[in-house]
């Protein structure tokens, strides 16, 4: 899919990924839902994946609290820059290797719907204008939104997309 150019589209293809994703998770058994992926990659398992996606929502949520409070965030994480995402990425890991699949599962319903909220509640151009807020700085609010969104599911249905075919062949 295409990166969204309105809110319009941003908004349909924050849902859509999503649907998308949870009906890809859905459709594994349970015991697929929980196992290890037969295949070397940072996240090992479906939850692993969706811890992902859930933490780098809640740094955007908060990016987005403290943008719009008047503060510059810390971005993407205090103590942390974009160049050292790998690391914060596998903090990300470590942090969530004690919590269920469920409760990722609900946490990830809970800000993927208040991201929707976000769009639902700016224009076209509050969304798309590059530096329309400072904290964004040369980038869009949108482009944040959709990276912590549409990309990112993008991203996490590759992976299970890889696991599918893994299965497959297993079966073969």
């Amino acid at each position: 899919m295409p990166r969204p150019k309105t809110k319009s589209e941003l908004l349909t293809g924050s849902r859509l990924g999503y649907e998308t994703l949870i009906a890809t998770v859905d459709a594994f058994v349970d015991a697929q839902q929980i196992a290890s992926f037969p295949f070397d990659h940072r996240d090992k398992n479906i939850r692993d994946v969706l811890a992902h996606l859930h933490e780098w929502q809640v740094m955007m949520l908060t990016w987005y609290e403290t943008g719009m409070a008047g503060s510059k965030p810390d971005m993407p994480a205090n103590g942390y820059t974009w160049k050292t995402t790998a690391e914060l990425n596998y903090q990300i890991w470590r942090r969530y290797q004690d919590t269920p699949l469920k409760q990722i599962r609900s946490k990830l319903d809970r800000s993927q719907e208040a991201l929707c909220k976000i769009i639902a509640s700016h224009t076209d151009a509050e969304l798309y204008t590059k530096s329309h807020y400072s904290w964004t700085g040369t980038t869009s609010l949108g482009s944040y939104i959709t990276s912590a969104t549409c990309s990112h599911y993008d991203w996490a249905m590759k992976l299970l997309r890889r696991y599918v075919r893994s299965l497959q062949k297993g079966r073969a």
